[in-house]
């Protein structure tokens, strides 16, 4: 479904097919490196173009997974925050972040550390997101669209494009460093952290919060009326590999 060679690692190409794997190769030789095979099928794959062993791969359970090619069986970090299957992913050329594009009619931009989105796109008219690129000069991202159309969106929402004057520069820079100065008080967190939904986005998150609490609550019911240890903890990372294949 999806393949990309590794900007770094030039000789080194990993796919995406449609019985659920991950398939790695080393192109200098005839059969595959390494295969991961994941509990749902993965729409896409994009190398880390600072890292050469870091790549992530947009899933159809809604999630996005980083890898680190040399340690296949546990993911570096699962990144949620869509409601439908999550189409195609692309790196920012800095590496430290990356864009999502969805079912859900909605493009997310993640930080490579984090399993949260920091900024979500969404418009009226805007239908299934299918692919979505991020410009090399770092400043834009490029969308294409169910209804045939591509967007041009600013990467930072807040910037400001064109020539700054010296002063406007330091106004800027000083806004920044208060923010970063105060990021930890609840209003200032509260505010740098909200992110208006449309209204079908907003339910299903509501409801996808029912059910992982009722799947919980399930786990510990369980867990509390078995015989101990025999249901064990398992972290979030593990729970979506399947096998690794070597």
């Amino acid at each position: 479904r999806s393949s990309d060679l590794n900007p770094i690692e030039t000789y080194l190409l990993g796919s995406c097919a449609s019985d659920r794997n991950i398939v790695l190769y080393d192109m200098r030789q005839a059969a595959p490196l390494k295969k991961v095979i994941l509990e749902m099928r993965s729409n896409s794959l994009c190398w880390n173009p600072m890292e050469a062993f870091v790549f992530t791969v947009a899933n159809e359970d809604y999630n996005l997974y980083t890898f680190d090619m040399r340690f296949l069986d546990t993911p570096t970090k699962v990144h949620m925050d869509h409601v439908s299957a999550v189409l195609d992913v692309d790196y920012s050329p800095t590496g430290k972040e990356f864009v999502s594009a969805s079912f859900d009619k909605s493009i997310r931009i993640f930080p490579v550390d984090k399993g949260h989105s920091r900024e979500v796109y969404h418009t009226k008219r805007m239908q299934h997101v299918i692919s979505v690129k991020w410009s090399s000069d770092n400043k834009y991202i490029l969308c294409g669209s169910d209804e045939m159309n591509i967007r041009i969106w600013k990467a930072n929402a807040s910037e400001k494009l064109g020539v700054l004057a010296p002063r406007e520069r330091a106004a800027l820079q000083y806004h920044q460093k208060l923010k970063e100065k105060f990021q930890h008080h609840p209003q200032i967190k509260r505010i740098s952290r909200h992110r208006h939904l449309p209204k079908a986005i907003y339910s299903q998150m509501k409801e996808q919060r029912v059910m992982k609490e009722a799947r919980r609550r399930k786990e510990v019911n369980h867990r509390r009326h078995s015989k101990p240890g025999s249901v064990p903890f398992m972290a979030e990372k593990k729970k979506h590999v399947v096998a690794v294949v070597k």
